[in-house]
């Protein structure tokens, strides 16, 4: 049997790294990104596998700390973490931009509604979309 090649051993970050690092590029993109433009974000960084930014991603909704935008299918960073899965965003359809924030009052009313149909809420975003006050004005 050959020998195998000489290889210079990778080094390999723990799952904790990967989410700081990712997490961190989330709150400094300052925008709604797709997992690919987060890849291109970190590739300097060492992390350039789709896979392992999308397991990154995940653990950091699970955590709170980061939430995905099914309307447009893009990541941003947690802006309350403290809502638990639970988040209201404004979508701008003009300039893109998106405003998270804390609707007590919705989210209530919503598991309100859930609690009455027996439905068990796993997890809860609501996103408006329409235009922001600068581009309405």
């Amino acid at each position: 049997m050959p020998p195998l090649p000489n290889r210079k051993p990778t080094k390999r970050r723990s799952a904790a790294d990967q989410d700081k690092i990712i997490v961190e590029a989330l709150r400094g993109v300052g925008r709604p990104v797709s997992a690919y433009e987060l890849i291109e974000q970190v590739r300097g960084q060492g992390v350039t596998a789709p896979p392992t930014v999308y397991r990154a991603l995940q653990r950091l909704i699970d955590d709170g700390l980061a939430h995905r935008l099914e309307s447009l299918n893009a990541f941003v960073a947690c802006s309350h973490p403290h809502h638990a899965n639970k988040a209201v965003f404004a979508i701008c359809d003009a300039c893109g931009t998106v405003t998270e924030f804390d609707s007590a009052s919705a989210i209530k009313a919503l598991q309100t509604w859930a609690k009455s149909a027996e439905f068990q809420v796993r997890s809860m975003s609501l996103e408006l979309r329409g235009r922001c006050g600068r581009c309405v004005g």
